[in-house]
């Protein structure tokens, strides 16, 4: 098998870093034993240099340590799962870098508690086994993590639409269509587009386009609408202007190979909203909605379709602006969607900002709180519609309050399914001094749970099952009460 130069070094460096502290020895005074200088030692033990044989021998003798067991790729129990990690070349994979770490720094926090830190990471991989986390599910969940930590506003994106829009003359005033953007795509950029590229492809049913970067041509599903095509156009403008050279080549994407897939795959779709949805027309178009006294779902929706004939890529946009121009910084976005006559609802995507909000995705199979907003406007959706409704959702649990907006249509990608998208924003003294219609009677409140087998509220006419992981709770607590008390009486 071939073992990687890099992985040798980091092997053997974490080996050497083991041992000596094991023998309570000090970076200097393994120095000093062996003539060695301090640095290049620590750059050893780091995995940054690999030491030559005389220095081995030399690193050997001084440790009491026989030579091939230095120099062996095998790790003792404590190590065993870095090497793994290490081997497997997950830490090239996760984008330590969006957070500020290093690996080296990661590698030098592992080696400073190997059997602790070492169970803590066998613990994680494990709890992804069990819930079945695929890379893809780590990838997006790491890109979740960085658009959570920016707020989900990037405003070198935001200056590059309107750097796109003044070198290509777009009149962010009007609404984009799909043919201003397809003339730039092929005049600037050489492509070759297909309509209906994908219809003799059965299988391909699914996908929206493919793109073929050896003859830039674009194949496109004859099922997609005036907004898809311009979303779709407006990404491929995004790969091209930003120089994104790490894509996908297919929408909706298939499978993701690297982190760069998905983080440039965010990119284009961020430039794409932010193309298509202007920030300084939302946000006037916003100022004029929150000052209303009343909630009208008619006007919510002319909103929406003022840009875009997708509610999603509207919310989308919601979650760069609100944050960003308006403060409102404790906020949710969700997707759920369900097959026509199903009682089951997936919730597809969540994004959650400054903090961890309810309601979150669950991998146990639990029933979503049928009292949402989200959930109940599936139930409405009509042909060919955009319906929006508004609802004041109360947690008994941790006393949040959460003014959630939903607008549900039949799902553009799959038939016989509907979709809902969904925010929720924080109900604080900003949000209600900035929102007149907040206070509007017609708003309805609910108290709300997460899941069904989670939901503590006992008046619910629309549960599906019983609290039964709280009926657990309860049972558990009662038994440490009576043990406790067992404990004091015989004491």
């Amino acid at each position: 098998m071939n073992i990687e130069e890099e992985y040798i070094r980091l092997i053997f460096g974490l080996k050497l870093k083991q041992i000596r502290t094991e023998k309570n020895l000090s970076l200097f005074g393994l120095s000093k034993l062996t003539n060695i200088s301090k640095s290049y030692l620590n750059e050893i033990e780091k995995g940054k240099k690999y030491p030559k044989t005389d220095k081995i021998a030399l690193l050997s003798q001084v440790l009491d340590v026989p030579y091939d067991n230095m120099v062996s790729l095998k790790l003792d129990k404590n190590l065993a799962p870095l090497g793994e990690i290490l081997k497997s070349k997950i830490l090239k994979e996760i984008p330590l870098d969006l957070f500020g770490i290093q690996e080296a720094d990661l590698i030098d926090i592992i080696s400073n508690a190997p059997a602790k830190v070492n169970a803590f990471i066998s613990t994680l991989i494990k709890i992804a086994q069990n819930y079945n986390l695929s890379r893809e599910s780590f990838f997006l969940a790491a890109l979740r993590s960085y658009q959570e930590a920016h707020n989900n506003y990037f405003e070198d994106i935001e200056l590059s639409v309107e750097k796109f829009a003044k070198a290509y003359q777009i009149d962010l005033d009007k609404k984009i269509k799909s043919s201003d953007l397809e003339e730039i795509l092929v005049e600037e950029f050489d492509y070759k587009i297909i309509n209906n590229g994908l219809a003799s492809y059965t299988n391909l049913t699914e996908l929206r386009c493919v793109f073929i970067p050896k003859t830039n041509t674009l194949l496109l599903s004859d099922t997609i609408d005036e907004s898809q095509k311009t979303f779709i156009f407006a990404k491929e403008l995004a790969y091209n202007f930003l120089n994104l050279k790490e894509r996908l080549y297919t929408f909706s994407w298939i499978k993701f190979e690297t982190f760069d897939q998905v983080l440039n795959n965010f990119m284009a779709s961020y430039f794409a909203g932010a193309l298509i949805i202007p920030k300084k027309a939302i946000e006037n178009q916003l100022k004029t909605f929150f000052e209303q006294e009343k909630w009208n779902a008619d006007h919510f929706n002319k909103m929406i379709v003022q840009f875009t004939d997708s509610p999603e890529t509207y919310y989308q946009r919601l979650t760069n602006i609100l944050p960003k121009l308006f403060h409102f910084k404790n906020l949710f976005f969700l997707r759920f969607t369900n097959k026509n006559g199903e009682n089951r609802y997936k919730l597809s995507k969540e994004l959650h900002i400054t903090q961890q909000q309810p309601p979150t995705a669950n991998e146990t199979h639990e029933r979503y709180c049928r009292r949402w907003v989200s959930i109940d406007i599936l139930n409405r959706v009509a042909e060919n519609e955009i319906i929006s409704d508004i609802q004041i959702s109360n947690y008994p649990d941790n006393e949040l309050r959460y003014l959630v907006i939903s607008s549900a249509t039949k799902d553009p990608f799959k038939e016989n399914h509907n979709r809902s998208i969904s925010m929720g924003l924080l109900i604080s003294p900003l949000l209600t001094s900035k929102i007149n219609f907040i206070n509007d009677a017609n708003i309805k409140s609910k108290k709300v749970g997460v899941t069904c087998e989670r939901c503590p509220i006992t008046d619910c006419d629309v549960r599906i099952c019983e609290p039964i992981e709280l009926q657990k709770m309860a049972k558990n607590e009662e038994i440490a009460k009576t043990v406790q008390q067992l404990l004091t009486d015989y004491s």
